[in-house]
């Protein structure tokens, strides 16, 4: 067997942890068990496929959908961090790109190079395709925590404003989504599944 396909096949068994990094949000269809970071790539790609028409800007789709299918592999060495705990994001940076750098350097060198470039560009989020798949990142926790009557809101005392604060980065790839994700707060605060 050769060395590129070995190194790609390493990768690859390397992958399977992310089914056993769990999140904070709960899945809709099996209430009571927390989503996995492997689930959360997949169903947040397909939100990219079904919701590509709602970008701000015209995205290259299949850009999108590698950004996300990529986006929380660093998961693996870093784990996942809830996205309103303050302190844990601002050490959690530094923990993800080291992981990066150990995962796609299981790659041959060109193709390694070349997914640390897209995760870096989701990172960065400055590109068109970079904004939309941030944007859908953000969402689908949200919407999950909506049609689960705001469970892990509720579990870690999160306030409407925090989320307000947090999810304010889906306007830049999505102004359509961001005022859906508004009123989905703004109904979430009422049914009180969002301190004040």
């Amino acid at each position: 067997m050769s060395q590129r396909l070995e190194q790609q096949l390493n990768l690859l068994i390397e992958l399977d942890k992310l089914k056993s990094v769990l999140r904070r949000t709960r899945v809709r269809s099996a209430q009571g068990r927390l989503e996995n970071s492997a689930e959360h790539s997949w169903h947040v790609a397909m939100m990219a496929l079904l919701l590509q028409e709602h970008a701000n800007e015209p995205v290259d789709i299949a850009k999108v959908v590698k950004m996300l299918l990529l986006h929380d592999v660093v998961e693996i060495d870093a784990g996942d961090t809830f996205v309103y705990d303050a302190h844990a994001s601002l050490e959690q940076e530094q923990k993800e790109l080291e992981a990066a750098q150990r995962l796609f350097g299981l790659l041959p060198d060109d193709q390694g190079e070349e997914l640390f470039a897209l995760w870096r560009e989701f990172e960065q989020a400055e590109s068109a395709e970079a904004k939309f798949a941030k944007a859908l990142d953000r969402l689908i926790p949200m919407l999950l925590n909506y049609h689960n009557e705001g469970q892990s809101w509720i579990e870690n005392q999160v306030t409407q404003q925090q989320v307000l604060q947090v999810n304010q980065k889906i306007e830049k790839g999505s102004q359509v989504l961001w005022d859906k994700a508004k009123s989905l707060i703004e109904e979430a605060a009422a049914n009180g599944w969002l301190r004040n």
